[in-house]
This record gives structure tokens, sequence and C-alpha cells, in this order.
């Protein structure tokens, strides 16, 4: 086994989007590494961890993150829509930083026929 570079574990790039809002008010994603962002590697401040497992079809309408927070994906998959049309789908292992805290905000879907079951970090 070679060194663990801090981005790869059990051979599969981590996979980190943030959500964030852009100048024109709207929500837009940005695919990150630990290697394009190294203060991700940094000791961050949280303030708690909430676990949440929704069914297969849940949806929640247009809406902002509350706050900052990391929502990792755990198990079964999940689609995050944009006012674009875009729609950014991720499975389990994937890291969503919600930033996105103003203007129309995103939809989220619970797809597949397994519930999504989510770790939501609250940062400090």
């Amino acid at each position: 086994m070679g060194e663990d570079d801090g981005n790869r574990k059990g051979g599969a790039e981590l996979s980190i989007t943030r959500l964030y809002t852009g100048p024109d008010g709207k929500s837009h994603v940005e695919e990150m590494s630990l290697d394009t962002h190294p203060d991700l590697k940094t000791l961050m401040a949280a303030k708690g961890v909430v676990f949440a497992s929704n069914p297969p079809g849940h949806f929640s309408d247009w809406h902002t993150a509350p706050r900052r927070q990391f929502v990792i994906t755990l198990s079964g998959e999940g689609e995050i829509g944009l006012e674009d049309g875009t729609v950014h789908r991720f499975g389990p292992g994937h890291v969503n930083l919600a930033e996105d805290l103003t203007g129309k905000g995103h939809t989220t879907r619970v797809v597949g026929n397994v519930p999504r079951v989510t770790a939501t970090v609250h940062l400090g």
C-alpha cells in the first residue's frame, strides 16, 4: 500500500461539492478537492452533527442552506436542483459544503429505491 495523501480512501477520491450563492444571487456548485482547497485539511470548528434518513422520493422544494454546513451522504443517493435547470447527483461518501445562504436556493430529492442517510455537520 502506498502513502495516503488524505484525498483517497479505499482507492476512491474524496468527492466534495461546494454549494454557494453567486454574485447573481443564484445557487451554484463548485467541485473541490483537498489539493485545490488545502484549508479543508485543517481543523474546523463545528457546533454539532445531526443524522437523518429520508425515504426514496422525498423532495424539498426551493430552500437555502440554514447555515454553513457539511452534508455527508452515508448511504443512498440524492439530487440537488439549481435554478439554471442543472441537476447534480450525489451518492455514498459524497461531501457537500452548503453555503448558499441567500437567494432562491436549491431543491433536494432522494433518488433510487433506498433511503438517503446523511450526517449534517453544523459549522461554527
